[in-house]
């Protein structure tokens, strides 16, 4: 257990554990409470399942992912395995959906979807903080007892 919590007092850790849970945050509150803007718990499921065919446990475990996974990256809470879902999913959701679309987001409205460049970005920090871990004032820190 203590290697999942090792960390430093890295402050690069703490600053991208905050970026990536607040980005991310807002998607799984979509997903999961139907704030701003989403679908809700029940209707993610219908959508995920029957337009998508998703089976239902993984549906539900993208939900956990994006809310809680978010979560607890803000607070440094097994930022290791937060890390590695949202990175997975977000890598999943690239392959699945945006590399026909090219490496651009769609900015000018002139593409069929939006590119994967995000994507390469919440990889990357989720990469990052898989290897270093939560860093300064995290709960990993507290909890695996290093000065």
């Amino acid at each position: 257990m203590n290697l999942l919590l090792r960390t430093d007092n890295n402050l690069s850790s703490l600053f991208l554990r905050l970026s990536l849970g607040i980005v991310v945050f807002p998607h799984g509150a979509q997903k999961v409470l139907g704030w701003y803007g989403g679908p809700g718990f029940y209707k993610t499921i219908e959508f995920f399942s029957t337009q998508l065919h998703f089976p239902v446990w993984l549906v539900l475990l993208l939900m956990l992912t994006e809310f809680l996974g978010s979560i607890g990256l803000v607070f440094g809470f097994l930022t290791r395995i937060c890390a590695l879902a949202i990175g997975t999913s977000m890598a999943v959701c690239a392959y699945l959906n945006h590399l026909k679309n090219g490496f651009f987001m769609n900015w000018f409205g002139t593409q069929q979807g939006e590119g994967f460049e995000y994507h390469i970005l919440v990889v990357g920090i989720s990469l990052a903080l898989l290897i270093r871990g939560g860093g300064l004032l995290s709960i990993d820190k507290a909890m695996s007892g290093k000065k």
